[in-house]
């Protein structure tokens, strides 16, 4: 997937990788992605935390001659305490303990911008990007039981598509329902692995296109 038409997402996580391990918190990660974005192609724009109607905010647009591109970050950490070899920065990372909730959130930005994308000038795209070391999130279940999150899993090879709904034994909660009108095969790539307990980053992109994304054949969900 190009960045607005011009930058593989590959080419910057593979900068970032090379200049450091890890980030601080979520919106270290945003400026540092912005940045390096930026660095390798001067003519594009960047701009964080861009506001949209209904009060939404978009984290990151890049937008130049070949296009724009919208971009939501999530940074889902697992207890983390280490050095990063390539700045010698102490990280002492905390537990986002829901990852129930951290799946749920990722699908919301992928039904976000199909709707930003459909609504966008020609050659617009998106991308939902998605960077963490908590292995539950990229694994699949060992056993798979009923729970309220089990249509928002993301590991590896599992396909989101169609009417996602929350809840379990026929009671869901409507708010959290997404309706993608895209089709989404999810595949994990590694980030870094560092000495110690949940050492491994991987990161998870999920690029939108306006042509994938037709309009749902009935009313969208509501809003977060």
């Amino acid at each position: 997937m190009l960045i607005a038409g011009a930058v593989p997402v590959t080419s910057v996580m593979a900068e970032l990788r090379a200049e450091r391990s890890l980030f601080h918190s979520e919106a270290d990660f945003q400026h540092a992605f912005a940045w390096t974005v930026r660095r390798l192609d001067a003519g594009l724009r960047v701009r964080l935390e861009v506001r949209q109607e209904q009060d939404e905010h978009l984290d990151l647009l890049c937008h130049g001659p070949a296009g724009r591109t919208a971009i939501e970050f999530k940074y889902f950490t697992a207890r983390f305490n280490g050095v990063d070899s390539h700045t010698d920065e102490a990280y002492a990372l905390r537990s986002h303990a829901a990852a129930d909730v951290a799946r749920r959130n990722f699908v919301f930005d992928i039904e976000r911008l199909e709707r930003f994308v459909r609504a966008g000038p020609a050659r617009t795209n998106g991308l939902a990007l998605l960077l963490t070391n908590a292995h539950g999130l990229w694994q699949a279940p060992a056993v798979d039981r009923p729970t309220r999150d089990r249509e928002f899993r993301l590991h590896e090879g599992r396909r989101l598509a169609g009417i996602l709904k929350w809840g379990v034994d026929g009671r869901y909660f409507q708010p959290n329902r997404r309706h993608l009108t895209g089709d989404y095969r999810l595949g994990w790539r590694d980030f870094t692995e560092l000495p110690g307990r949940n050492g491994r980053f991987r990161w998870l992109a999920v690029p939108v296109d306006a042509a994938d994304t037709p309009p749902p054949a009935e009313p969208g969900a509501g809003r977060d």
